[in-house]
């Protein structure tokens, strides 16, 4: 009867694993042209997976707002909530971030993110305003590496600068960051705890679907994150080179077990039920 208990254990501890709990959704302009009845479908295959929350990864890319309130992204977050989805809306993503943080000295950056922190503000009070949906928190899409960030002053500069963009919203805060190799993982992994410590849920990308880092390396990363960052696991492999338009197939996401860490999933396009959306995608990238 014990060794009967101590596999149930085993199994239920997989199966919660291998759930989509946490599922990510990057909106781009062609899924608007997903019918009502796919969205149906896709949210209502999400929540029977096990999916519970939807994090929404912007509502505005660079000029690209998905038609505002009575726009299409609306309409299909309205949808996820209403098939059982609580809602982490994503808020404005500069089309040129990764640019302009190479481009940029300290000083600069500084400025830039609190430009960039300012107009996610703007869409908070704006979806909050004319979205009507219910927010369970905010995300904030301009995610933490650690080339950009391996000087101590940008790091703490940063800090500061969230914990007071985080005092300004009226519902928690959530980002997330992903590792480069250029700082030591527990540098890395104390930075990122700090940054949990202002009350922000951090979500440390498993780097399984890009393949920038050997896997011995990942799980170093990996094991080094305090228990108050979250992890995700990516549900796609990367198949386009570098410099080159993001591509990339489905994957089973890692069944590893994220221990004492929140897991999340990347993305529902990659995922079964989200066909949908990848062959919309696909055939709107056909020459």
């Amino acid at each position: 009867m014990r060794r009967l208990l101590l596999t149930l254990t085993l199994l239920l501890s997989t199966l919660t694993v291998q759930a989509d709990d946490r599922l990510f959704y990057q909106p781009l302009n062609v899924d608007a042209s997903l019918s009502e009845a796919q969205w149906q479908q896709i949210w209502r295959t999400s929540a029977a997976q096990g999916a519970k929350t939807l994090i929404v990864q912007w509502t505005v890319y660079g000029d690209s707002d998905f038609g505002g309130a009575d726009g299409w992204l609306a309409r299909a977050l309205t949808s996820a909530h209403d098939n059982g989805l609580q809602l982490v809306l994503g808020l404005y993503m500069d089309s040129a971030y990764y640019q302009r943080q190479s481009e940029l000295d300290t000083p600069g950056l500084e400025a830039y993110w609190q430009h960039q922190l300012g107009r996610s503000l703007a869409q908070q009070r704006q979806v909050s305003e004319q979205w009507k949906l219910p927010v369970t928190a905010w995300y904030l899409p301009m995610e933490l590496d650690d080339w950009h960030f391996q000087g101590v002053e940008r790091r703490q500069a940063l800090q500061r600068q969230l914990k007071d963009f985080a005092g300004k919203l009226n519902a928690p805060l959530q980002l997330s960051a992903f590792s480069g190799g250029k700082l030591a993982p527990q540098v890395y992994g104390n930075w990122l705890g700090q940054i949990a410590g202002l009350g922000i849920q951090v979500w440390w990308q498993d780097g399984a679907g890009t393949g920038a880092l050997p896997e011995r390396v990942r799980q170093a990363y990996a094991a080094a994150l305090p228990c108050s960052v979250g992890i995700v696991r990516e549900a796609f492999r990367q198949t386009s080179a570098a410099g080159q338009p993001f591509q990339a197939e489905p994957a089973t996401p890692s069944a590893t077990s994220t221990g004492c860490h929140a897991s999340a999933v990347f993305e529902v396009r990659y995922r079964p039920w989200g066909k949908a959306l990848l062959d919309n995608q696909r055939a709107h990238a056909a020459p």
